[in-house]
């Protein structure tokens, strides 16, 4: 069984890495935030003092990192480090363009890359059912396979490499999108005097209903904003399909109305918050506090 390395072990990274531990791989772990090495030692994952120390001693190594700039870093220090033949996985929610750079960055070093970004949120990080969507050869999909099982409950091959964070692009304006609905929507029934939390019971298991609907609507009538996934990350996930949509004359003009949002909440200092919290927004529009019982 390969060696796995796993650079960035935050809320994401972590359980992930841990899942790969519970499965029966050896891991070792790197993230440049001292307090998520030591939780994540408790996990099981044996630590290396740096992200070059860990590509030298893993022929597989998992990226799960916050920006594009991180990302093209560590790869370039994997790029010194690692064997050829290694393969990386960058599992970071990036562009396509990014993922071709990092690609022929390392092609050059004989070190494959595959792009397997995921989506499920921390919960499905932690359950081990997350979807990961993969962009690479079938050859490296079939070697990366055993290492994604035990983290994911559905993974499929999409195309080459890049396609994987087209596939992720389009979860996240599906997700934005749904979540600013949802918070029109509660905060419409909140405006009418009708209880949100009521309305939410009654339209969930119709047409409207979701896993958006079912794993956020709850947290945002408890007005619980503890990040699972942070609004700055969606933001950046939107500033990376607002690039490659631009780049091919594709109009996404719901993703731009909810960037929007999202961009007006995090300059009145809610870029941390769960992205859930765009009702936020529609409670400043509309002067209403949107919560179950209201």
């Amino acid at each position: 069984m390969e060696t796995i390395g796993f650079i960035g072990l935050g809320i994401m990274g972590r359980p992930m890495a841990a899942n790969l531990v519970k499965g029966g791989f050896a891991v070792i772990g790197y993230d440049v935030v001292p307090q998520n090495c030591k939780d994540a030692a408790g996990r099981g994952i044996q630590i290396a003092s740096s992200a070059a120390e860990l590509a030298g001693k893993c022929s597989v190594i998992i990226q799960m990192l916050p920006t594009p700039a991180i990302c093209l870093e560590s790869a370039a220090d994997v790029g010194k480090h690692a064997k050829p033949g290694t393969l990386l996985l960058d599992m970071s929610s990036l562009s396509p363009m990014t993922v071709r750079e990092i690609h022929a960055l390392l092609a050059e070093k004989g070190i494959r890359m595959m792009d397997a970004p995921v989506s499920g949120g921390e919960p499905k990080a932690v359950d081990a059912t997350l979807a990961i969507m993969a962009g690479g050869s079938r050859e490296d999909y079939d070697r990366a396979l055993p290492v994604f099982k035990p983290m994911s409950a559905s993974t499929i091959l999409v195309g080459q490499v890049g396609a994987g964070c087209i596939a992720k692009l389009a979860n996240q304006i599906m997700v934005g999108v749904n979540i600013a609905a949802m918070g029109e929507a509660f905060t419409l029934a909140a405006k009418a005097g009708v209880d949100p939390g009521l309305v939410f019971e009654a339209v969930r298991n119709g047409l409207a209903g979701s896993t958006v609907l079912n794993q956020k609507g709850p947290m945002i009538l408890e007005r619980n904003y503890t990040p699972g996934a942070r609004m700055e990350i969606h933001i950046k996930d939107f500033v990376n399909v607002l690039e490659t949509a631009h780049s091919m004359s594709s109009p996404v003009p719901l993703t731009a109305s909810v960037m929007e949002m999202m961009q007006s909440l995090k300059a009145n200092g809610m870029g941390q918050i769960d992205h859930g919290g765009v009702v936020r927004f529609y409670e400043m529009i509309a002067g209403v506090e949107v919560k179950k019982g209201s």
